[in-house]
């Protein structure tokens, strides 16, 4: 299992125990990952920490003085 955490601008757009789908993109240096429909974004991932898995599931909800932080693990394998 990987978790992974995503930038979430507002609350209640997802809930803890959500299964939820991701959408890769590619900068020159990096990877980052969208949760659909635009839900919230991770930081930028490098080449070598690429996710391969497309789903998973949100395991927790943080908010912090700068947002929410959703927490979303993946089996990969």
């Amino acid at each position: 299992m990987r978790e992974m955490e995503f930038k979430m601008e507002r609350p209640g757009l997802v809930n803890v125990g959500d299964r939820v789908t991701v959408t890769e993109g590619l900068l020159p240096s990096n990877y980052y990952y969208t949760i659909d429909p635009a839900v919230a974004m991770s930081g930028n991932i490098p080449f070598t920490e690429r996710l391969t898995a497309t789903e998973g599931t949100v395991v927790d909800i943080k908010e912090t003085p700068r947002g929410f932080y959703v927490v979303v693990s993946f089996r990969e394998g």
